[in-house]
């Protein structure tokens, strides 16, 4: 017979009956050996009552130890301890290039082609002129850095601080400024690691439909009942699917907002690469807008910054509960990418790799054309190509020697569709890769059942 942990000694052992708190303290006693794997946790009823608590907080917090895979169950059959180490992973990322030893062309990951990236020799020099260099000065941006970011940001900011990378900037914000439970608006598909930073933090994620032009506004508004704290977008290039936001979307968004008191997020992962003009919602609201900026993919992987702003309190925020960690971003590669903003000819190289990109992008999409599978024309480093079955996709494709992102890594919806990167496009390969694609699309069965 399954042992049920005693709920008197359990509430004796949780002190602080926050989400936070439950969590934390189940997840310390599971790990301490103290309550051991196979025993049945109390009812949440029963827990929250004895806690003086809502049910809906002890719920979260068990959601919390579920997607670490210590705690497993639902409903009648109550809730039990599965396993004993609590160790957050970022599972959709980690999934990522795991295809196996016999593939040829790899088109999961939408990196930037090394060869279209800048020399950064000369810019690292100049980054070592810094003359704050080796200070332990936490400061959170270099002058050198905020004067070359603030006359290309979208919108007037307060304060600015600089990351280690786009992720890591969003990971500050997330960490800062959302609670295990708090509900976050989210598009539908998104950055496969934003979600596995919500989930680590035990955010409850609602989905956001999309469009050519963004965020739908009447799902947006739909969404917006439940009171999230938070609604995160990417502002221009989508990286999953390459739509962009319109003026006029951007418009009815801030309409839609105008009565609400969410934080918004902007997320511009693809950066200078994108071919289209940013339409921040901060000059709408910018006492609640926090912007990022990466400059990895434009200027190089290895430079590992971005840019984040918002109030100044909200920066102080995120800087404070930095200051667990690293603190501050190396000042040598802020002031290398406060060069190359600056530096013509790194510009003039950055429109030619925009032109390159764009190049390989319309040529596997010319191919597929040609075979009859007719795709949106849209931006950035990959395609997004809908398919009838993403599990026949991926096996057919894998049958080829190809790897391709799956839909599931970065969407929570029931749409099917692989995302195919053009970055780095072996162009020798292109006919074969297109026929692949049109087989695992589903498109040619289709037209053989027409026939």
């Amino acid at each position: 017979m399954t042992k049920t942990v005693d709920i008197n000694w359990l509430c004796e052992q949780i002190g602080d009956a926050s989400v936070k708190g439950i969590t934390l303290a189940a997840s310390t006693l599971i790990r301490e050996g103290r309550i051991a794997v196979g025993m049945q946790m109390p009812a949440v009823r029963e827990l929250a009552e004895k806690l003086n608590v809502s049910p809906a907080t002890v719920s979260a917090a068990w959601a919390q130890l579920k997607k670490q895979k210590v705690l497993a169950g639902k409903g009648r059959s109550g809730i039990w301890v599965c396993g004993d180490t609590v160790m957050p992973r970022p599972v959709r990322f980690e999934k990522i290039g795991n295809y196996g030893d016999n593939i040829q062309a790899d088109l999961a990951m939408a990196s930037p082609d090394p060869a279209l990236l800048p020399d950064l020799r000369q810019a690292i020099l100049h980054g070592l002129e810094a003359p704050q260099l080796n200070s332990y000065l936490r400061e959170p941006i270099s002058p050198q850095l905020l004067a070359a970011v603030k006359p290309r940001w979208p919108f007037p900011a307060e304060a600015y601080l600089a990351a280690d990378g786009g992720f890591d900037a969003m990971n500050l914000i997330i960490q800062t400024l959302v609670s295990p439970g708090d509900r976050v608006v989210i598009e539908d598909p998104t950055a496969t690691r934003l979600l596995d930073i919500l989930d680590n933090v035990g955010a409850e994620i609602l989905p956001l439909p999309c469009d050519d032009e963004g965020p739908q506004p009447a799902a947006l508004a739909a969404l917006l009942q439940k009171r999230p704290v938070m609604m995160i977008y990417q502002p221009r290039t989508h990286s999953a699917t390459g739509h962009r936001v319109s003026q006029a979307r951007s418009a009815a968004l801030a309409e839609v907002l105008a009565g609400d008191k969410a934080l918004i997020v902007e997320d511009d992962g693809i950066g200078d690469l994108s071919a289209w003009p940013l339409y921040s919602l901060g000059n709408y609201f910018p006492a609640r807008t926090l912007h990022v900026h990466s400059f990895s993919k434009a200027y190089g992987p290895d430079l590992r910054l971005a840019v984040l702003s918002g109030t100044e309190e909200m920066v102080k925020r995120i800087q404070a509960w930095r200051n667990f960690g690293v603190s501050w971003t190396s000042r040598i590669l802020q002031n290398a990418v406060a060069w190359l903003l600056c530096d013509s000819a790194t510009q003039r190289q950055l429109q030619r790799a925009r032109e390159v990109y764009g190049a390989r992008r319309r040529q596997l999409r010319e191919a597929l054309a040609r075979r009859g599978l007719q795709l949106a024309d849209r931006d950035g480093l990959s395609l997004y190509i809908p398919v009838a079955s993403e599990q026949f996709a991926m096996i057919t494709l894998a049958a080829r020697g190809i790897a391709v992102l799956p839909g599931e890594r970065c969407s929570l919806g029931n749409k099917q569709f692989i995302r195919v990167s053009t970055a780095m496009f072996p162009e020798a390969q292109l006919d074969a890769i297109a026929d692949a694609l049109v087989i695992a699309s589903g498109r040619e069965r289709a037209i053989h059942a027409d026939l």
